[in-house]
């Protein structure tokens, strides 16, 4: 198996990789490990990767060039069965069997996010899979995705004799949250919702809050039953 991880900070992988089960795997010729420094491909001058968020709101948002540009580079690492993975709190809680099931991929590229996130169009049109480890906020995916891995390479033959087990909960507060979208308002024609753009605050959050129920019934759907219980408790 190859593991691709694409993050700002590569420096923390060099510890993860080099000792324990992913050293094993590794040394054994079952499992290899390549970083890309998303920084590297990014066309900003200041080497930013990030920007605010159309329609206002705390914090930044990593914006789409820098990572769709990884991405290409990272396909030349990418063979066999490959599936693109976003480490998020609104992604599918991380479990025994979702484990298991992601080994029998050849290839695993992990988009690891910072700030508040990464632009909706990444998420969109690169990721087949969101993932979560639990019901709380990290600073950035990186340690997530250490975690996904040693998960994940306990179930490739010979790396382990024992199944790992995880069983974790996507991150709650009542509703999952809204897609986040950042400059250009154009990128390759992915184009932001125009509600965004428009800086009437009331339609944006009435929009927010629309995108956030929809989210909810699709990728938690227990959690709205929760919700509508406890509201009509």
């Amino acid at each position: 198996m190859t593991i691709n991880y694409l993050t700002i900070f590569p420096d923390m992988f060099s510890v993860f990789t080099g000792h324990s089960i992913p050293k094993r795997a590794a040394e054994a010729g079952l499992a290899a490990f390549h970083v890309y420094d998303i920084r590297a491909y990014t066309e900003d001058k200041h080497k930013r990767v990030d920007d605010y968020p159309f329609g206002g709101g705390a914090g930044m948002v990593m914006m789409p060039q820098p990572i769709f540009d990884c991405f290409k580079a990272v396909e030349q690492n990418t063979g066999g069965k490959s599936i693109n993975i976003y480490m998020s709190p609104k992604g599918k809680p991380l479990s025994d069997a979702q484990a298991k099931h992601l080994s029998e991929y050849d290839t695993l590229n992990i988009l690891c996010g910072h700030y508040e996130g990464v632009d909706q169009r990444v998420i969109d049109h690169l990721i087949d899979e969101e993932i979560s480890i639990g019901d709380y906020i990290l600073t950035g995916g990186e340690l997530p995705a250490m975690v996904l891995t040693d998960a994940v390479i306990r179930y490739i033959p010979g790396v382990l004799g024992n199944e790992a087990s995880t069983e974790n909960e996507s991150f709650s507060d009542g509703l999952l949250e809204h897609p986040q979208y950042t400059r250009p308002a154009d990128y390759n024609g992915m184009k932001v919702p125009d509600v965004l753009l428009s800086g009437h605050h009331e339609k944006i959050n009435e929009w927010r809050k629309t995108e956030s129920e929809a989210i909810t019934r699709r990728m938690r759907p227990d959690m709205e039953k929760k919700k509508r219980r406890n509201n009509n408790g």
